[in-house]
């Protein structure tokens, strides 16, 4: 059990600290992530960033998920989702959600664009795992740029989508995989709602921390 996304990044950076000395890359998936994201990224010392990617709800049921998109276009769809959907409800949705992608990049790094990727190890992380919707297509997406080492973390998951995952990447760490597992909220006592507004102040004070730490460092 965790107290909040904050113990619970504490307690996942402890279980990454072997990838310290490699210079990796931390991506968080908003908006939870980017919580456990900073602490991760504080304990490594490394670049940190957030990868936007958005499940594709029904128009009627939009909690219910049929695929996800990610912020460079691709896109990964349920099986079942083309013999349920027409062509015109998919695209409607994904217009919609390309729209809030966009939103969420500027409202989260300004003008900065995501790091580089290739050839470097990339942690991605978020506040827990249960359709894995968004993760799968954050996981295509990093993959097209040919990481030296792709690394998924997160305090929850069930056990089933940890064996998916590892499968997918070259390394999972998950802390928490409860038999009764139901939702990420489960092992939190504190889950509250993260916006925009905390995602992008969380993004700003690590790069002013950062930027002390190295100015510190050379004097």
């Amino acid at each position: 059990m965790f107290l909040n996304r904050s113990d619970a990044g504490k307690k996942l950076a402890k279980k990454l600290t072997g990838y310290k000395t490699k210079n990796p890359v931390v991506l968080a998936i908003p908006r939870g992530g980017v919580v456990i994201g900073y602490e991760v990224a504080s304990v490594l010392d490394c670049e940190f960033s957030v990868i936007v990617a958005r499940k594709l709800g029904y128009l009627r049921n939009p909690e219910a998920a049929f695929g996800a998109v990610a912020e460079d276009g691709s896109v990964v769809l349920q099986p079942f989702s083309k013999k349920r959907l027409g062509k015109m409800e998919i695209e409607t949705v994904l217009k919609i959600e390309k729209e809030e992608i966009e939103r969420r990049k500027k409202a989260y790094r300004g003008k900065r664009e995501l790091p580089n990727l290739t050839n470097r190890v990339v942690i991605l992380v978020d506040d827990g795992i249960a359709t894995g919707s968004t993760l799968m297509v954050a996981i295509e997406m990093c993959q097209k740029q040919k990481p030296k080492e792709l690394v998924v973390a997160a305090p929850v998951s069930g056990d089933g989508m940890k064996r998916k995952l590892s499968q997918k990447v070259d390394n999972v760490i998950i802390l928490e995989t409860p038999i009764d597992f139901r939702a990420v909220s489960q092992v939190y006592e504190v889950f509250d709602q993260v916006g925009d507004n905390e995602v992008y102040k969380l993004f700003e004070m690590y790069r002013i921390l950062r930027t002390l730490k190295k100015n510190l460092d050379y004097n």
